[in-house]
């Protein structure tokens, strides 16, 4: 049977690999891209989801999103995945011909959620502004998807855009707050933490990129520069994969090894906790998310190293 996904993405190097890993899968139909301001510019990354489209020689519509948090301006851009979000690689790349849908990213999840036959997968890979407006205009929306999966937060104040939070929910704060607590009735999150635990060995990127296919010539292409970032600078074992992770939970549910069903809140005010994501580890209050404390990953690996071999995705 086949099962139908929707992406919403800040495009960047972790997402492209993050698509071509769910544009592997045999049994899973992705029914829509739709994008959002993080990584870069929401019209970058718009362009990167085609390019990635064009390697894995797909017609997935694409719809473009918002281009801001709902409040305030996007946190700077342009660190570790470069200006353009691709390792500032989309210069050397054969320029995407696709069209844009003309439907706003929010519209679009609002209409495939009522149009859509099957049981709808939601996977949010960048800031959450595109879903809280969905929310917001529709309420009836949440109901209608039967799965959300999204790369957010950090359970243990770990953060990476400042000292207590994660990028995507620190860009855009009551976006993930309106989410949160929206009643998602099978909500999964994959936090910062679970993603830097276990990473891609530097031996195992060097044989992925050696393969000779397209997609492995694209994933070389698209992390040189955070390749070099991460060993030189930050000293670290191997590539952390935060959104090929959560897509990994997404596509096959062995993948979550370990979890906790527990209450989850945002901090939106001002100062050194906002963007937080609050776990109630002795709960007071229902549980609204599923949060993914550790991921087997050896089957992500074969996830991966079938979507670059161009061989079928494993289950």
């Amino acid at each position: 049977m086949t099962r139908v996904f929707i992406v919403d993405t800040d495009c960047g190097v972790d997402d492209a690999i993050a698509l071509l890993m769910a544009l592997s899968f045999p049994d899973v139909e992705l029914a829509a891209i739709t994008t959002v301001a993080g990584n870069t510019s929401v019209e970058n990354v718009t362009r990167n989801a085609c390019l990635t489209l064009d390697v894995a020689e797909r017609d997935t519509p694409v719809y473009q999103g918002c281009s801001r948090p709902l409040i305030g301006e996007l946190p700077g851009i342009g660190g570790l995945m470069g200006s353009d979000g691709l390792g500032d690689a989309s210069t050397t790349l054969p320029i995407t011909r696709r069209k844009i849908e003309s439907e706003h990213a929010a519209l679009a999840l609002i209409r495939l959620s009522r149009q859509l036959s099957s049981p709808v997968t939601l996977v949010a890979l960048g800031p959450l502004t595109n879903l809280a407006l969905a929310v917001r205009l529709d309420p009836g929306f949440v109901q209608r998807i039967s799965r959300l999966v999204i790369m957010g937060g950090a359970m243990y104040a770990q953060g990476n855009a400042s000292p207590t939070a994660e990028f995507n929910f620190f860009a855009d704060p009551e976006a993930a707050k309106i989410v949160l607590e929206a009643g998602f009735r099978d909500l999964w999150v994959l936090p910062w933490e679970t993603s830097v635990a276990q990473v891609l060995p530097w031996q195992e990127y060097d044989a992925l990129t050696a393969l000779r296919t397209s997609k492995a010539e694209f994933f070389k292409t698209i992390t040189a520069r955070v390749r070099g970032v991460l060993e030189s600078v930050f000293r670290l074992p191997g590539m952390p994969l935060p959104d090929p992770l959560a897509i990994a939970v997404a596509l096959n549910g062995h993948v979550a090894s370990e979890s906790a069903f527990l209450p989850a809140m945002v901090e939106t005010a001002i100062g050194l906790g906002r963007g937080l994501m609050a776990l109630e580890w002795f709960p007071q209050h229902s549980p609204n998310i599923h949060l993914v404390k550790r991921v087997d990953f050896a089957v992500v690996l074969a996830m991966l190293w079938a979507a670059l071999s161009d061989s079928q995705g494993r289950r």
